[in-house]
């Protein structure tokens, strides 16, 4: 690789074209003209990147809304299989009747009937399913399916713009790599999954505090993390990676500044909850605790082999346990490895830890790790595999739920298919994580550092210098002086390491 001096803003564009580093992104360039040409301009006229971008997630989006016709129009509201059959099922409508929302009942105060005494999401995520509740403007004299039908589009809407947030920010999170962001908008997961749940909202907020770390801009990533953690738990847990990062670095003062703001975020979201309505805060914290074993996880397939259950307080202690583990061992990887790994990569390899040792994997939890993988791992080939999997998955858990429920027409998949299904998505996400390590490891074949780049998302830890790295062979490598334009430039593999001092 020609270090920056070698390098000109003439001899190369300030985008990275992926038609030029990814075969298939270059062979799926040929519907529209194929790969960029030698006198491409990026950037320019009114199809900038963002925007392109921006247009094909809310036509993706609106895929995924068209597949859910089936149950919109009539499935949600005749019985539970035909829901699963047509691959359609959405907690959203059921949920607006279920917890209270089309009595006017008021989330974490008002206590519910059945089996649920209250809402069991975070509070966020509850602020938002009352503003959705709010917005959906049908008397209430309208027949319940009517009201579920807006509810549920009123939601979409609300979580398109979510959709769109992700993409975008994806995007602009590395500065020369913005075409990155169509891997979320093109994610067949995301058009499937984006209307089961709420996750979207903790995605769109951690995908924007990815970004505005990436531009330095410490404090307001950490209150968009507390943000996050306040609407879903899983994006407290990238505040671990950036710790091992900023150790490693010396970085404790913006670390500092991110936990703070943070801590105070979620708080101020919490706290009034806490102190007028304790019970029903403390409910999706309880509930996560005593809840058993569930779908899509690799506990599921444990029980289901042995026939034997597993009582609900080990799983947790077992998870727990399991997450430590795998935590200190990602830990002991970015403090060993040779060259500081990417913050992207750590927070993808996290995030993935806890999905894998949990005790349920709902298939709208993908949303949390797509991403993330187009930041840590922007490969077209690697990407559309783990989504194969995931798209298997999606498909394995409704038609297993179909053959349960069907009764004696044993309409679906049976159990041991749907076990094949989950083997698929563990499978597959630990493949991803399997190139993230090796990348790590092999920085040269990392694909965002194959243009000299050193960490585009990582803010402050971007080129910055190592202060502390256990059993490190070589210090972080020099960095060479290039045009403002093009940022920071290494030179990896043999050469780089050479040049390192």
């Amino acid at each position: 690789m020609p270090s920056a001096e070698d390098t000109s803003v003439h001899q190369e564009p300030s985008v990275v074209p992926p038609t030029r580093q990814d075969e298939i992104a270059a062979a799926g360039s040929e519907l529209i003209g194929g790969p960029a040409g030698r006198w491409a301009r990026f950037g320019t006229g009114p199809l900038t990147p963002v925007r392109v971008i921006t247009l094909v997630t809310i036509g993706m989006f609106a895929l995924g809304m068209v597949q859910k016709l089936p149950c919109y129009n009539w499935a949600w509201f005749r019985g539970t299989s035909s829901q699963y059959t047509h691959a359609c099922y959405s907690d959203i409508p059921h949920l607006y009747v279920g917890r209270g929302f089309a009595d006017g009942l008021v989330p974490y105060l008002d206590r519910l009937g059945g089996d649920m005494a209250y809402l069991e999401y975070p509070v966020l995520t509850g602020l938002f399913m009352q503003v959705a509740s709010w917005l959906t403007l049908t008397p209430s004299s309208d027949p319940v399916q009517q009201r579920e039908q807006m509810y549920w589009m009123v939601n979409a809407g609300m979580l398109m713009i979510c959709a769109v947030i992700i993409a975008v920010c994806v995007a602009r999170t590395h500065r020369r790599r913005p075409w990155d962001g169509l891997l979320v908008a093109l994610a067949p997961a995301l058009a499937l999954t984006a209307t089961i749940n709420w996750d979207l909202l903790a995605v769109a907020l951690t995908a924007a505090a990815m970004l505005m770390w990436s531009r330095g801009r410490n404090l307001a990533f950490g209150i968009l993390i507390g943000l996050a953690t306040a609407a879903k738990l899983y994006p407290v847990l990238l505040l671990g990676p950036l710790l091992v990062l900023c150790w490693r670095a010396g970085k404790w003062r913006e670390y500092g500044s991110a936990l703070l703001g943070a801590a105070a975020a979620w708080l101020a979201v919490n706290l009034p909850v806490m102190l007028y309505a304790p019970e029903g805060w403390k409910k999706f914290y309880t509930f996560s605790q005593e809840r058993q074993i569930d779908y899509g996880s690799f506990w599921l397939l444990i029980t289901q082999h042995t026939g034997r259950p597993i009582d609900v307080s080990t799983v947790n202690t077992a998870s727990v346990l399991l997450m430590i583990v795998l935590c200190a061992g990602i830990a002991g990887l970015a403090l060993t490895a040779r060259h500081r790994p990417r913050f992207a990569q750590l927070a993808f390899l996290v995030v993935a830890a806890f999905i894998l040792t949990n005790k349920v994997y709902s298939p709208q939890y993908v949303l949390w790790l797509i991403p993330l993988a187009a930041l840590a791992r922007p490969r077209w080939r690697d990407f559309l595999v783990w989504q194969a999997c995931e798209v298997m998955y999606f498909l394995g858990i409704w038609f297993y739920l179909a053959y349960t429920t069907s009764g004696d027409k044993h309409q679906g998949l049976p159990q041991e298919g749907y076990q094949v299904a989950i083997a698929l998505h563990l499978l597959g996400t630990l493949y991803l994580c399997a190139l993230i390590v090796r990348d790590i490891l092999r920085p040269e074949g990392d694909p965002v550092r194959r243009d000299g780049a050193d960490d585009p998302s990582g803010g402050v830890l971007d080129s910055a210098p190592d202060r502390v790295a256990l059993l490190q062979v070589h210090p972080h490598p020099a960095r060479h002086t290039a045009p403002a334009v093009q940022g920071p430039r290494v030179e990896w593999g043999t050469a780089g390491r050479a040049a390192s001092g």
